[in-house]
């Protein structure tokens, strides 16, 4: 009995590279066909190039290609959500649209769910991304390490793949702000590494400035864990700690040492830190409040504008 694969491409100005992602799909999977078969799963989102037009075409020629094009830009995680949902194989691989994903490699990616792990991730020793791309997954890694509960090897990837279990039980989530490690993590801990070279992307520029990263690194931040807030707690009883001994030594020093000159500059920058301090905390409580208030007011992860070969659900 054949096993089904679904490719879930989330796709934002990439009418350049997506139809060679596609291709290089279908001929990896045609030196298969006895053993798989798949669909592709494409979500536009929001992209302001004619991606959706070449998807159309591409469509029309392939019944197994997906199209589902997004009302507005909802973020790259939720477009993976909008592609999960319409996901229908036994196994689910998620990767980009740029071309530096080697689909050639797909069979090697799913292996490790042939041998009993519910997760498989490509691990690139050396990622060729820009630099704060590079620092940004490497920093999001560590931040999952810190704040997650995942094992203590784990390596975010932009490919991989999961079971159909595994997807089931992502697609439950509901709120405006999914975060795919964060996500799978609640899931479970069985993920297994395939060692793989990334690609140069084919043509173009990533569309992740280093703010849009900044936000992704903030939802994986706080979307998921409350550690954040943990953190704070304990920043703010060690200030106060310091300050109630600061303030004891204080006294102590105007008792012994009648006359003491008492550094205006020092007593500013003292305010001044344990001020930004208190500002920052009370900025991350306030984004924990923020993402409550919109999460209860229902605001949708994404809205779907219109679909090509796929059964609205």
């Amino acid at each position: 009995m054949k096993r089904k694969l679904s490719f879930a491409i989330p796709c934002y100005n990439s009418a350049n590279t997506i139809p060679q992602v596609i291709a290089e799909i279908r001929e990896t999977l045609a030196k298969v066909e006895d053993k798989y078969e798949y669909e592709i799963i494409t979500v536009v989102d929001g992209s302001p190039d004619n991606v959706f037009e070449v998807l159309q075409g591409l469509a029309a020629q392939d019944q197994r290609i997906k199209v589902i094009n997004l009302a507005k830009n909802y973020g790259q995680s939720s477009a993976k959500m909008a592609a999960l949902k319409y996901s229908t194989g036994d196994y689910i691989i998620i990767m980009d649209d740029d071309g530096q994903c080697p689909a050639d490699k797909t069979i090697d990616l799913i292996a490790p769910l042939e041998n009993g792990y519910d997760v498989s991730m490509a691990d690139y020793p050396q990622k060729k991304q820009s630099w704060f791309k590079n620092f940004g997954s490497k920093f999001n890694t560590v931040t999952c390490r810190l704040v997650l509960d995942v094992p203590k090897d784990f390596r975010s990837s932009n490919f991989y793949a999961m079971k159909k279990f595994v997807r089931d039980q992502i697609i439950q989530y509901r709120n405006p702000y999914p975060f795919m490690d964060g996500l799978i993590s609640q899931i479970t801990k069985s993920i297994g590494y395939v060692p793989m070279e990334e690609r140069e992307r084919i043509s173009g520029s990533t569309g992740y400035t280093l703010a849009k990263l900044l936000t992704f690194w903030l939802n994986g931040f706080t979307a998921f864990s409350i550690i954040p807030l943990r953190i704070s707690s304990m920043i703010g009883i060690i200030c106060a700690i310091a300050g109630f001994i600061g303030g004891i030594v204080t006294v102590l020093r105007k008792i012994i040492i009648v006359e003491i000159h008492v550094g205006w500059s020092s007593i500013i920058s003292l305010m001044l830190f344990i001020g930004g301090l208190i500002m920052l905390m009370l900025g991350m409580i306030g984004e924990y409040i923020g993402r409550i208030y919109i999460s209860i007011n229902d605001a949708p992860q994404y809205v779907e504008r219109e679909t090509i070969n796929v059964e609205r659900q």
